[in-house]
Parts: structure tokens; C-alpha cells; sequence
């Protein structure tokens, strides 16, 4: 009988053999799917997204040029290549808490984080879309800049190409921090403020030297300005150079944001 009963589970073993372990899901195969989630998630209003920022690209040159009567050429340059840091920063610190705050609010992202995959995937996917959202925004910033006061830009291809990516994760990190460290009410109240506060009471389109000193001195220890110099140094070379300060403080706030922003990825509620 021992014998017999043997011989039927073998069978019946290689009849229904055990289903496969499921196969491990990677980093990169997690990143990808992320990517292609907060992609469908906006959808159809992702070109959108990407026009209006164009067309805010457009309407800073082509308004403040309007608003500073005769302007001359170094002027006209600050301008320039200070448009591009306030399309960046509108990006990060406006649009990307009022999504996230959004997704906080309708469950998103508590979905998101109940997702078995790496929580640092998640913040790296968000920032992926937004860099794409803001890229074209750039270049459209420059060729209007050239078109409408006649500007031969000399552009550091190295410098220009590493400062927008910088520039781009530290905006967009600060501002996912801001939305999920804050209430989500709260944190679209705070984007709204900075909105105005980038582009009227920063030195990104106008010198810093125009601000009260303890103001100026504010900004030293503000992402903004180095922002905009580390921009301006990729976009015209040939006028403006950024140090070693300004590299320093963004990226003592771009980690800021990443670390803030991955403490309430892992967090227990």
C-alpha cells in the first residue's frame, strides 16, 4: 500500500506540476512601468501641459520686452537667459505639488505606494515626466530670445545640457517634497505663492543688485539665483560664468528635496 500510494503522487505530480515562481520584477523593468503610469495618468493633457509652458516661454520674452522700453543688448541678454530658469522652477515648484497634492487627494498616491517596487523608482518616475514637461519649454525660450532682439548666444553644450537636468530635479524634488510633507490644500496655496515669488521677487530677469541687500543676501541661500546662474553661464557663455557656490547650493537642495520626498514615500500613515 505504501508503495502504491507513492506511485500515485509521482504521477499525480508530473500530471499538475507546481506553477513557476513568478518571475522577479527589476529595478529598470519597475522604473519603465512607472514612467508609462504617471504618462497614461496625465494623458491627454500632457501636450497640453507641454504648449502652455511653451507659449509661457514665448510670452515672458516677448512681455518683458515690452514692459522695459529700449532695451539694449545686455539687457536683453539677462532677460534671455533668465526666461528659461523661471519656466523651470514654475515646473518644479507650481505644477508638480499641485499634481501631486492631486494624486494625494483622489488616492493615487496612496496606490502608488502600496506597489511592491523600490520607493526611490517612484520619485525618479515623477521626476523623469517633469524634466520631459520642461525640456521643450527651453528651447523654445532661446529661439524667441534670438528672434526678438537679434541675440547670438553662445551656448557651453556641457554646462547648458548638466545645469537644466540639475536644475530641473532640484525645482521639481523641492516641490514634491513641499506637496507631500504638506497638507494637500496647503500645498497648493504654497505653489501659487511661489509662482509670483520666482518670477517678481527673483533675480532670474533682472540683476540681483536691483533687490534691498537683505533680500540679496536671502537668495544666496535660495536655489533661484544659483539656478538661474548656472543656466545663464550654458546659455551664453561668452557674457556670464557660475562658481563653485551655486552648484553647491542647489545641490545641497536637490538632495534635500529627494531625501524629504523619499522620507514620505517609505513613511507609515
Amino acid at each position: 500500500m505504501p508503495e502504491q500510494t507513492s506511485a500515485e503522487s509521482s504521477a499525480l505530480l508530473t500530471a499538475n506540476p507546481s506553477p513557476p515562481a513568478p518571475a522577479e520584477t527589476g529595478s529598470w523593468s519597475a522604473y519603465r512601468s512607472l514612467v508609462r503610469w504617471n504618462i497614461a495618468q496625465v494623458g491627454s493633457v500632457l501636450p497640453l501641459v507641454v504648449v502652455v509652458q511653451a507659449l509661457l516661454a514665448a510670452g515672458i520674452i516677448i512681455g518683458f520686452g515690452f514692459v522695459i522700453p529700449d532695451i539694449d543688448a545686455a539687457t536683453a541678454r539677462y532677460l534671455a537667459t533668465g526666461a528659461p530658469t523661471v519656466l523651470l522652477m514654475t515646473v518644479g515648484l507650481v505644477i508638480v505639488p499641485q499634481g501631486v497634492a492631486r494624486a494625494r487627494t483622489d488616492g493615487t498616491f496612496v496606490f502608488l505606494r502600496s506597489l511592491p517596487v523600490p520607493r526611490l523608482m517612484i520619485l525618479l518616475a515623477d521626476l523623469t515626466v517633469w524634466l520631459l514637461v520642461a525640456l521643450p519649454s527651453v528651447a523654445v525660450a532661446v529661439v524667441v530670445a534670438e528672434l526678438r532682439f537679434d541675440l547670438a548666444l553662445v551656448l557651453d553644450w556641457p554646462v547648458l545640457l548638466a545645469a537644466v537636468v540639475l536644475v530641473t530635479v532640484t525645482a521639481t524634488s523641492v516641490g514634491y517634497a513641499l506637496a507631500v510633507t504638506l497638507p494637500p490644500v496647503l500645498a497648493q496655496l504654497v505653489s501659487q505663492v511661489l509662482v509670483f515669488f520666482v518670477m517678481l521677487f527673483s533675480p532670474l530677469t533682472f540683476p540681483a543688485s536691483q533687490l534691498p541687500e537683505w533680500f540679496q543676501a536671502v537668495h544666496d541661500w535660495l536655489p533661484v539665483q544659483a539656478a538661474g546662474d548656472l543656466l545663464r553661464a550654458g546659455l551664453a557663455s561668452e557674457a556670464y560664468s557660475a562658481d563653485a557656490r551655486d552648484l553647491v547650493v542647489l545641490v545641497a537642495w536637490c538632495v534635500l528635496g529627494v531625501l524629504l520626498g523619499l522620507r514620505a514615500l517609505t513613511r507609515r500613515d
